[in-house]
C-alpha cells in the first residue's frame, strides 16, 4: 500500500510537535510513569521518514515541552507479563508517585498454549487496584489486529478477548483507552517490525499522536 511513501510530516495520523504541544497546553501532570512490556516501552524497528523513537518517549517529550519540570519514569521490559510487571516494576512505580500512569494490556499474557482469561483478568485487576491507589490518571492501549502470532490459529480471538477485558477494567477504574484494535494503520504494509509483532516507528508515531489527543480530551483542551 503505502510502503515508505508517507513520512512523519505527511502522515495524516501523526501530529507535529507544535500541534501536540498546543493540544496539551495546560496539562496538569508533572510525574509521568510507564510500566509493562515492549508495547509500553515503545519497542519497534525504524521506519524511513519517521523519527526513531517509541510512543512513550514521544509523549514524554510533548509533556516536557509543556511542563519543563516533568519527571518521567519508564520501567517497562520486553517480554514482561502482567504478573512480572507487578512483581518487578510495581515497587518503583509506587515509589515514584505518578500523577499520570500508563499500564500494559496483557499482550504477553496470551502468548501461551492455553491462556486462562479468568486468571489474566484477575492479574490485570490487581495491577489496576495498585495503580488506582497512586491517584494517577491511568492510560492503556488495546492491541491492534495487525499484531499476529501465526502459531496460534485462534490468535484474533485471543486479542479480541483480552481487549474486552482491558476495556471493561478501564471503564471500571476510569482509565483512558487508546483503542488501536481497528485503527486504519493496521492495514499498512510497513506497520510491523521485522519480528512481525511490534509496531515500527511509523506506528509508534501514530500511537503517540492518539495518546496525545486522548490526554487532551481528558482535560478539555481538544481542538
Amino acid at each position: 500500500m503505502e510502503h515508505n511513501v508517507l513520512t512523519e510530516e505527511t502522515d495524516p495520523f501523526c501530529l507535529d510537535q507544535a500541534d501536540a504541544v498546543a493540544l496539551l497546553a495546560g496539562a496538569p501532570w508533572g510525574r509521568y510513569a510507564v510500566v509493562g512490556d515492549s508495547l509500553s516501552a515503545g519497542t519497534g524497528d525504524p521506519t524511513l521518514g519517521y523519527r526513531d523513537q517509541g510512543w512513550s518517549d514521544r509523549v514524554a517529550g510533548v509533556l516536557r515541552s509543556v511542563r519543563p519540570d516533568l519527571d518521567y519514569l519508564n520501567v517497562s521490559e520486553n517480554g514482561a507479563t502482567t504478573a512480572k510487571t507487578l512483581e518487578k516494576q510495581a515497587a518503583r512505580m509506587l515509589e515514584f508517585s505518578p500523577d499520570l500512569l500508563h499500564l500494559p494490556c496483557g499482550a504477553n499474557d496470551i502468548v501461551r498454549r492455553r491462556p486462562n482469561f479468568g486468571e489474566i483478568e484477575r492479574t490485570l485487576r490487581q495491577m489496576y487496584d495498585l495503580a488506582k491507589g497512586t491517584g494517577a490518571l491511568l492510560t492503556t492501549f488495546t492491541l491492534g489486529r495487525a499484531y499476529v502470532v501465526p502459531v496460534f490459529p485462534d490468535w484474533p480471538e485471543r486479542i479480541a478477548t483480552v481487549n474486552e477485558i482491558v476495556r471493561g477494567l478501564a471503564a471500571e477504574y476510569g482509565a483512558l483507552v487508546v483503542d488501536m484494535w481497528d485503527h486504519p494503520i493496521n492495514d499498512r504494509d510497513n506497520l510491523l517490525s521485522a519480528d512481525g509483532i511490534h509496531f515500527s516507528t511509523s506506528g509508534q508515531a501514530v500511537m503517540a499522536a492518539e495518546m496525545v489527543k486522548k490526554l487532551a480530551e481528558s482535560f478539555g483542551t481538544d481542538k
